[in-house]
């Protein structure tokens, strides 16, 4: 699949300039004479894409594009263009999760070079995203009990602890352990807490245990 470069710059000459270099170089090339133009044309998935963004456009800025693109959680690259460089911009663009900030102009062999190395870093995120959500499923067809068992597992809880929390019986846990390997399709522990602490399931509180009855309503209850 050929990688898509949206080239975002007002400078009519500077877009076609650049979209044919870009094309001749073998990307597909999408061009965009504002940032609002962009945004109506945002696919709902990154893919192989990078976005050539100049710091100075009309209307929305380049870093206020940059901005929205982050609130949104896209996840496409961005390296910017600009002819007026400053180090304040640099260092807020680049703190912001830019790729590259590139005075004009840029001779070919660096901007390529540039976006080649864009377009990697935005190959390994998709493919961490991926891995990611494809965990996330497995943790979905955890029952509620399960995933109760699950966050104390990962934090080392024995068994007969995680029993007596959760008002069961050890050999409960262990059906409930037994039940975890096979769905999150894990052959050891390390695996299962290797997934908890990408899942961020470590720095979430527990989910609570029913309560216990208390001795006046055991008392009740008999």
């Amino acid at each position: 699949m050929t990688a898509i470069i949206h080239i975002v710059d007002d400078n009519t000459s500077f877009r076609a300039s650049t979209g044919r270099l870009l094309r001749a170089s073998g990307y597909d090339v999408v061009l965009h004479a504002s940032a609002e133009s962009l945004l109506a044309q945002l696919p709902k998935h990154a893919g192989d894409s990078c976005i050539l963004l100049d710091v100075r456009i009309p209307g929305l800025t380049g870093p206020e594009l940059q901005a929205r693109l982050n609130d949104i959680g896209c996840q496409i690259p961005i390296v910017f263009l600009t002819g007026h460089g400053d180090i304040s911009t640099t260092v807020q663009v680049i703190k912001a999760g830019a790729e590259d900030l590139l005075i004009k102009p840029v001779a070919k062999e660096q901007l390529l070079a540039v976006l080649e190395r864009a377009l990697a870093r935005g190959r390994v995120r998709s493919e961490e995203d991926r891995k990611l959500e494809a965990l996330q499923h497995l943790v979905s067809r955890l029952t509620a009990r399960e995933r109760q068992v699950f966050e104390r597992v990962a934090r080392g809880a024995l068994n007969k602890q995680i029993a007596y929390e959760l008002g069961t019986t050890e050999r409960t846990v262990k059906a409930h352990r037994h039940n975890l390997i096979e769905k999150l399709c894990v052959e050891t522990l390390t695996e299962l807490v290797l997934i908890a602490e990408r899942l961020g399931v470590l720095a979430l509180p527990l989910s609570p245990s029913e309560p216990r009855p208390t001795h006046a309503e055991s008392g009740s209850a008999r």
